[in-house]
């Protein structure tokens, strides 16, 4: 086995969940016969990416494929277990993750790459060409939440695209925006996944996708690895599973 990239050992994760009672209820009810109820997504998920592999992870809605990625990203904090990034720089790409609304494009970039762990000096080195790649023009001086879904859409992905990382989480989402942005943002995240020293972890229900790029397969299924192998060995079994 090569480097280590990522190590996930027995990450379990759950959320609080949330019964609706009536307004007299909530008033009335003694707080001792109010139960808390909790849903486990993640249910003790163990294995490791190699440096420079692309995996692909599947599974049915619902199966935790989403929330072990961000926790991966450190966006969740897993309830137990461990997840070891070896010390490398790490990214997510999941649209709908992250801006804040009243801060404007540019400061949002900035924003941004502190968070993914950059300097100002290496987000500025950047700055002209997310903005360049995110073809905003003057929208990028005015705060996001006048932003269309697509112009958001686009500012994400500049930024994960052009302040590259040693680990890059894709979550659904591998072009945004109009036809001919969709064809720009593919092929750059073609070029980013196609570098061998890059490792990848894409979360994707496209088999077409998962086998033109993917290296490496985790199938969960209900919280749980149900199998883990090569792109050739899991992706008909878990075709068959789904049909």
């Amino acid at each position: 086995m090569g480097e280590s990239a990522i190590s996930v050992r027995n990450v379990k994760i759950k959320y609080r969940c949330f019964k609706k009672v009536s307004l007299l209820k909530s008033i009335f009810a003694p707080r001792k016969n109010k139960k808390i109820e909790y849903f486990e997504a993640v249910k003790g998920v163990s294995f490791e990416v190699e440096k420079g592999q692309i995996l692909g992870i599947v599974g049915k809605n619902g199966s935790g494929k989403s929330t072990l990625l961000k926790a991966i990203a450190g966006i969740f904090s897993p309830d137990e277990g461990e997840i070891d990034l070896h010390g490398h720089s790490i990214s997510l790409l999941s649209i709908g993750v992250g801006f804040q609304n009243k801060l404007s494009g540019r400061e949002n970039i900035f924003l941004s790459g502190m968070l993914l762990g950059f300097e100002r000096p290496q987000i500025e080195e950047k700055l002209d060409e997310i903005i360049e790649f995110s073809e905003l023009g003057d929208f990028i001086d005015r705060p996001v939440k006048t932003y269309s879904s697509g112009m958001y859409s686009k500012l994400a992905f500049s930024i994960t695209a052009i302040l590259e990382t040693e680990i890059m989480l894709i979550d659904e989402v591998l072009s945004v925006g109009d036809a001919k942005f969709k064809k720009k943002s593919y092929e750059k995240m073609r070029s980013l996944i196609m570098n061998k020293d890059r490792t990848v972890v894409i979360v994707s229900h496209s088999s077409d996708t998962l086998r033109k790029l993917c290296d490496n397969i985790l199938w969960l299924h209900e919280g749980k690895v149900k199998m883990q192998g090569t792109t050739e060995e899991v992706l008909p079994l878990y075709e068959e599973f789904m049909s």
